[in-house]
Parts: structure tokens; C-alpha cells; sequence
């Protein structure tokens, strides 16, 4: 097995000048998949509208747009291809396009939200990496658009996605990249070389969901997380060993879907119809044992996913038909609740002090990261189609996919 490295901090590329080329925007969630902006700097007024610096058209999709070395790399659909792009960050000019055919039926229910590719790109040392939404692993130079590596990690189960399609976004940890692969009756967690595809580990045969893996370092020992069809678990990375698990299956309708939040060795798990819970795996004398640190009923996630912010949670809670809320991660307390029909989906990123979300119909707000309320600070529409693709906030600018476009738009 090669050499095991974790690369989880923002790094600056020697040699270039300062400005979009040092910025880094690896995918989902951002660089340690917590959501955090920490190189972002609040302005002293927000503008009272943004404008756009360029607008290119790519296609349907709800991938995060990536950034490495001065490009916005975009993961989408255009007809009956998916397509990669490579777009300039700092005039929109599109670098190269790759396209490739991929057929998808959309699973029942889900029609509306079309067979475009749901699972978020991944970037790391030159290779740009995406999910299709039939479970087609990619990988790409980024640098030229040139084709990699194509795996389909997860038929020898069957079919190769969940009923909606894959969604699980890719984490690139070091030499490998660890994934979900599979359906909802069977499937398994799985390490991929980078260079290569081929596998390094998989472990388990529990079916897949939509939540996508992170690592976290707990009680000194650093392991991934991932939260399958039946249960959350804690693996080694080294070798996909198991360390513990917590039984939380999908239930019903209910499907298992937003990313979990990490905080101080508590994992907070929020589920559709099903709650907000703190998970607090323990090692004690070489041997792990996993409890419910606390639970509670009044708030529950169905798609979005939230984010620590400041030492708060931060999310969309499903009931009400939408609403804002902020919780106490130490026990569980819900501070504060924004106002209903707020709508079914809505992504977060946090800067100091702040708090950003995007809703699905494209209105961007910041509010104070704050216990004590909701703490309005700006607010801006910049589509009037959806917006179900995490932006990206830059130090100038902030990335958007809607509909059928990405844009930049200023800040400053």
C-alpha cells in the first residue's frame, strides 16, 4: 500500500502572483468539508447589489463549482452528455470542454430534479475527479481536460447508484479517494488510487445513501466517517478497517441525505423526520464504543446539510416547510428559528463571524454568526432560476451555478 498522507489545509502554490491563482477550492464544503471560508475577509459595507464579472453557460447540475490554480473547474450535463469544463477565473473564457455519453433514467419521485449529475467534483494535485449520476467515477487532468483513469466502482452490486441517483461526493485523502458505492440494498465503502482507480480497500456491504464521507481526527486517531443506507461509521484510513458503528438506518421514506457536521469529537447527525442528534464515539483501552451524547425532535434535516459556525450549528430544518435555525452543539438547544416556508433546500458556507446561505431559488443571505437571533446582514438574488449547487465564496467574488450557468459575481 503507498504511503498514507492527509492534505486537509488551504495551501498557497509557491511562485505565482498573488490574487485568483493562489485560491483553492478543492469541492464539497471546502477544503476540510466543514464549510468554513477562513481566507475571507467580511467588507466593511456590502454593496447594495452584486454584479456580475462574467456568466458562461454549462448546463444543468448541482455540483459545486472547484477551484485550483487560477480555473473553475464545473461538472454538468448538456443533453445526453455530461460534460467538464475548465473555465478562467478571472475573464470567464472556457479552457476546455469534455463530454461523454451518459444514459440515466430518473428513479420515480425525483423526475423534477432531472438526470443531471448531483455529486460534487473533487480536485487534488492536478486531477480533477467526478461522479456521474449512474455512479461513473472520473478521472481528469485539470491542467488539459485529458481522461485519466473511468471506473464503475459500484456494479458488481447491480445497479450502480441509489434510486436517485449517485450523489455521494468523493474524498480525496492523500494517494486514494474514498467513496460510496452501490445501491440501497447492497454496497460498500471504498478507497480508489488516484493515480490509477484501482482499489486500495473496500469494507462493508451496506447500501449506499446520498451523504457524502468526511474525516475528522477523534480522541487522537484520525478516521472517515461515512453514513450508509443502515448505519454511521467510523473506519481507519489506512485500510478501510471498521472502528465502530451507530445503527441509523433509512426508514421508510425518510431517506438518509445531508452530510453530518463535526464538533469538539461529537458528530451531529440530522436526519428527514427523524431529528438532530450528537454522536460521541469514545476510545478507551484500545476499544471504541459509540453513544447519543443528546437528541431532540423540534428540528430536522431533510437535504441540506448544516455547518458548525463560530460554535454553532447552522442549518435548514425540513419542518415548517423551511426554516433557518441555530442550535447549541454542547446540548442541543435550539436558540433560534427563522420564519417558515423558507423552502426544501438551501447550502451554507461561514467566514468569521458570519454566516452565508444560498437558497434553491437563488437568494444568497449573510447573517451574523450569532446565538442571540437572526441577525440579518445582506441579502441578494442572483438568478431567478435554481440554485441547488453549493457556491463558492472567493476573496473577491462568489460562485454561482444555477440552472444552466455559472457565474462570478463581485463582492468589493
Amino acid at each position: 500500500m503507498k504511503a498514507f498522507v492527509l492534505l486537509f489545509s488551504l495551501t498557497f502554490i509557491p511562485g505565482l502572483p498573488l490574487g485568483a491563482k493562489e485560491e483553492l477550492w478543492p469541492g464539497w464544503l471546502g477544503p476540510e468539508r466543514n464549510g468554513r471560508v477562513d481566507g475571507f475577509k467580511s467588507p466593511a459595507q456590502w454593496p447594495a447589489e452584486l454584479k456580475p464579472k462574467w456568466s458562461v453557460k454549462v448546463g444543468s447540475g448541482y455540483g459545486t463549482p472547484v477551484v485550483a490554480k487560477g480555473k473553475v473547474l464545473i461538472h454538468s450535463r448538456q443533453g445526453d452528455k455530461e460534460m467538464v469544463r475548465a473555465v478562467e477565473i478571472d475573464s470567464g473564457k472556457v479552457l476546455w470542454a469534455k463530454g461523454y455519453p451518459v444514459p440515466f433514467k430518473m428513479g420515480g419521485g425525483g423526475e423534477r430534479h432531472g438526470k443531471s449529475p448531483k455529486a460534487n467534483p473533487s480536485y487534488s494535485e492536478g486531477r480533477l475527479f467526478t461522479t456521474s449520476i449512474s455512479g461513473i467515477l472520473t478521472a481528469w487532468d485539470a491542467e488539459s481536460g485529458k481522461l485519466l483513469w473511468r471506473k464503475v466502482p459500484g456494479k458488481r452490486f447491480g445497479q450502480s447508484h441509489a434510486h436517485w441517483g449517485a450523489s455521494n461526493s468523493p474524498l480525496v485523502l492523500g494517494d486514494m479517494i474514498v467513496n460510496l458505492f452501490g445501491n440501497e440494498e447492497a454496497g460498500t465503502l471504498m478507497a480508489l488510487d488516484v493515480a490509477t482507480g484501482e482499489r486500495i480497500w473496500s469494507t462493508g456491504n451496506d447500501g449506499t445513501c446520498y451523504s457524502s464521507p468526511f474525516s475528522v481526527e477523534i480522541d487522537g486517531v484520525r478516521q472517515i466517517v461515512a453514513w450508509n443506507h443502515r448505519a454511521l461509521v467510523g473506519v481507519a484510513p489506512e485500510d478501510g478497517r471498521l472502528l465502530w458503528e451507530f445503527p441509523f438506518p433509512h426508514k421508510t421514506h425518510n431517506q438518509n441525505m445531508p452530510t453530518p457536521a463535526f464538533h469538539e469529537g461529537k458528530i451531529l447527525l440530522g436526519a428527514e423526520n427523524r431529528g438532530i442528534h450528537a454522536i460521541a464515539p469514545v476510545l478507551k483501552k484500545g476499544k471504541w464504543s459509540v453513544s447519543t451524547s443528546w437528541s431532540q425532535k423540534e428540528l430536522a434535516l431533510d437535504m441540506a446539510s448544516a455547518i458548525v459556525a463560530d460554535g454553532f450549528l447552522y442549518g435548514l430544518s425540513h419542518y415548517g416547510q423551511g426554516r433557518l435555525f441555530c442550535l447549541d452543539p454542547e446540548n442541543g438547544k435550539m436558540l433560534w428559528q427563522g420564519s417558515p416556508r423558507t423552502g426544501p433546500y438551501a447550502s451554507f458556507l461561514s467566514f468569521p463571524g458570519h454566516v452565508l446561505t444560498l437558497s434553491h431559488q437563488g437568494r444568497l443571505v449573510v447573517f451574523k454568526a450569532s446565538p442571540n437571533g437572526f441577525q440579518f446582514v445582506a441579502n441578494y438574488t442572483l438568478s431567478d432560476s435554481s440554485t441547488w449547487a453549493a457556491p463558492v465564496l472567493l476573496k473577491d467574488g462568489i460562485l454561482v451555478k444555477d440552472a444552466d450557468s455559472l457565474s462570478l459575481w463581485t463582492l468589493r
